[in-house]
């Protein structure tokens, strides 16, 4: 069926997943929207972010709100199915309490271990590691290969697991080159891949004029935890919690959650991490309405006072401080003052 007999045949509006596989629509598209069709009369979705992207902004510049939606939200998944975006306020936390759904410290890492993809959490697939192997195989083999001319596709795998054993780290390129056997140009073209595809994400840097310490160098994440800890071979969520890793992926964990309650509301959001040449570090700063909320990720029960030391570091920055928290596994919502949270992981 041709383009022209296809938009025919169907009334508006109409969805099309997968389009990417159909790149003569766009053209077609673009004429319909530019002879008079009403905003929203083509709802277009796909699997493959960086083809998507370049086919909207080749054909539909100006006529296309991109909007990329990661995998669930622990909200969506665990509390009452709706999503707000994070906020480091003391009454949207109480609100943000009664919609979730508590969780120790063996239920947030059987979240962390089996990740938020829809597929699994639909429960249309039950096998979590058939799931994520053939995940694996369909991204290399479709979207990798379509990227990178003759990929070796088992060294791409132990490149992904290289940085799966990194995640929630500053980026060392030149050490995930050398456990694979590849040069570091090679490194970060494949992690250029990893991140157009949206398997990765950085958290940069905060800094400004005034704050001249800061280090340089981003910090790398998964969008899935579940994905990370299927590369990393934890087979259970309790092997995992008593893994080298645990810390890094209950990190990676609560910095992709905040990420995606942004993304999935459709909104944009800046988000940074904090480190200076005298060791000071911030694990997150949420940049919002001209304030800088710095946020610190521990595993433990009781987090102690002196893990919000380093956020007076801000206070040299041209931009004023903000509320803060200390993210962590307490079951309920506390304080340490006035001024910064005790927050557990599980209302995010």
């Amino acid at each position: 069926m041709t383009p022209p007999l296809f938009l025919q045949m169907h009334s508006l509006p109409i969805f099309i997943d997968e389009v990417q596989y159909a790149p003569e629509l766009f053209s077609y598209i673009k004429i319909t929207i530019d002879n008079g069709a009403a905003p929203g009369s083509f709802w277009l979705t796909g699997s493959q972010a960086f083809k998507m992207m370049d086919l909207a902004q080749e054909s539909l510049a100006g006529r296309v709100a991109l909007l990329h939606m990661p995998a669930l939200s622990q909200h969506e998944i665990y509390g009452s199915g709706s999503n707000v975006p994070f906020s480091v306020d003391l009454d949207a936390l109480k609100q943000r309490k009664t919609t979730g759904q508590q969780a120790l410290l063996t239920e947030m890492y059987e979240r962390i271990w089996k990740g938020s993809m829809p597929g699994l959490v639909s429960g249309k697939f039950t096998d979590r590691d058939v799931f994520y192997n053939s995940y694996l195989q369909t991204y290399i083999e479709r979207d990798v290969s379509e990227l990178i001319a003759h990929v070796d596709k088992l060294q791409f795998l132990d490149f992904i697991r290289a940085a799966a054993c990194r995640a929630g780290q500053m980026l060392n390129v030149h050490d995930i080159a050398m456990d694979i056997g590849v040069s570091d140009d090679t490194a970060k073209r494949w992690l250029q891949v990893l991140e157009k595809s949206e398997v990765i994400f950085y958290l940069r840097p905060y800094s400004n004029n005034l704050l001249k310490r800061s280090i340089k160098t981003p910090k790398l994440y998964f969008f899935d935890t579940g994905l990370a800890a299927y590369l990393t071979k934890y087979t259970t969520p309790e092997i995992l919690a008593n893994g080298a890793i645990s810390g890094a992926l209950l990190e990676n964990y609560v910095v992709s959650e905040i990420r995606k309650t942004y993304f999935n509301d459709a909104k944009d959001c800046l988000l940074w991490y904090y480190r200076d040449k005298s060791s000071n570090e911030i694990d997150m700063v949420i940049e919002s309405d001209g304030l800088l909320h710095p946020l610190e990720i521990k595993r433990s029960v009781n987090p102690g006072s002196e893990l919000i030391g380093a956020f007076e570091v801000l206070d040299k920055g041209s931009v004023p401080r903000g509320k803060g928290a200390i993210l962590c596994m307490r079951p309920e919502l506390s304080a340490i003052n006035a001024d910064n949270f005790i927050v557990p992981i599980w209302i995010i």
